[in-house]
């Protein structure tokens, strides 16, 4: 029996050797395994006599269960080891506050929040959206909005021409909203009223100036449309956007190709300060004719404003390049909370 006696003492020594489940699982397998140490002393039975086998199978079958009773107890220690380890590893102290959800922390943008408001207003009013490409021919951004070609109109737009052309024409990225106008009076008979948000580009850069910003354009044609209507859109629309009863505002005579007459629209800030926030007019017979409709049975009004200059204007922010500089303390401060989606109802800037 002096094998089975070294043979206990080496897995004996094995298992307390094992330093985790896999190593102990080795151990077991070496032993019990179909090929294991064990086994095959189990296999020699066969060759043994009827008293030979009594004796022998007994001490192998002790041997055995004696394992696999040290197996039990080794896996227990390791998982006792294993569970005290982590718990000194994996403090956690109740004490401290929870962190904020992602809900807390989050914020939207100042020019999505302001796109959502002036978008809720609108389509309280029964205005749809309408879209447009940011890359524009020439004869959407310019010809067909009534700018001649060389009018010196065209270079007050500080345009960002690109190579190439579609349809022949000349292509850029569009300096305004404006072109929609023409591609949404090409795909829809009147009674038209959309407004159109999006991106345009320019090149200029400075307080008050960026290459990219924001504009929201507004179309309305039918018959029947005067001055009087696109001043009441006007200043309702005011009224809802600054969240008062009452808005001081003028309405200057300007000059745009596109409308006819053409206005300028300011708002009274404190004391005698005014600042201008849109322009507008009715639209000009050209561009309803340019648009594939006849200026003698529909007419229009539009308007064009800038996004990020009404945001400054309400939110009292005093330098336009900060939006684009993806600064997170900025939007922290002046960011909005996602789920504080902005309506009538509700309010658009709670």
């Amino acid at each position: 029996m002096a094998d089975i006696d070294t043979l206990e003492k080496d897995i004996t020594a094995a298992l307390g050797a094992a330093a985790d489940e896999a190593a102990l699982e080795a151990v077991r397998v070496a032993a019990l395994g179909k090929k294991g140490s064990i086994s095959e002393l189990l296999k020699t039975l066969g060759t043994m006599s009827p008293d030979e086998r009594k004796t022998r199978g007994a001490a192998i079958n002790a041997l055995k269960d004696r394992v696999t009773e040290a197996l039990t107890a080794r896996r227990e220690s390791l998982k006792e080891a294993e569970l005290t380890r982590r718990l000194a590893a994996e403090k956690l102290d109740v004490t401290l506050p929870l962190r904020p959800s992602p809900l807390e922390t989050g914020r939207i943008h100042p020019v999505s929040q302001v796109i959502d408001e002036v978008t809720a207003i609108f389509a309280d009013l029964g205005f749809a959206v309408a879209e447009g490409p940011d890359i524009e021919t020439d004869y959407y951004n310019f010809t067909a909005l009534n700018f001649p070609v060389g009018h010196p109109a065209r270079a007050m737009h500080d345009t960002f021409f690109l190579n190439g052309t579609r349809d022949g024409e000349p292509l850029l990225l569009r300096t305004h909203t404006s072109p929609v106008q023409i591609r949404t009076m090409e795909k829809q008979k009147p009674p038209i009223r959309v407004i159109i948000p999006g991106k345009t580009y320019r090149v200029d850069s400075d307080q008050t100036h960026t290459p990219m910003f924001h504009q929201v354009e507004g179309l309305v044609l039918e018959e029947g449309i005067h001055v009087g209507h696109l001043k009441w859109i006007v200043i309702e629309f005011a009224k809802a956007f600054f969240e008062t009863d009452h808005v001081e505002m003028r309405f200057r005579p300007s000059f745009f190709p596109f409308t006819e007459p053409s206005m300028e629209v300011d708002i009274r800030r404190e004391g005698n300060k005014w600042m201008e926030i849109l322009g507008c007019g009715m639209v000009h017979p050209n561009v309803i004719r340019n648009g594939g409709l006849d200026p003698d049975k529909v007419q229009g009004f539009a308007w064009g404003m800038g996004i990020d200059r009404i945001a400054m204007l309400k939110y009292g922010m005093p330098d336009l390049r900060p939006f684009f500089d993806a600064d997170i303390r900025w939007l922290n401060h002046y960011g909005f909370r996602p789920l504080d989606l902005p309506t009538l109802v509700g309010g658009l800037s709670s």
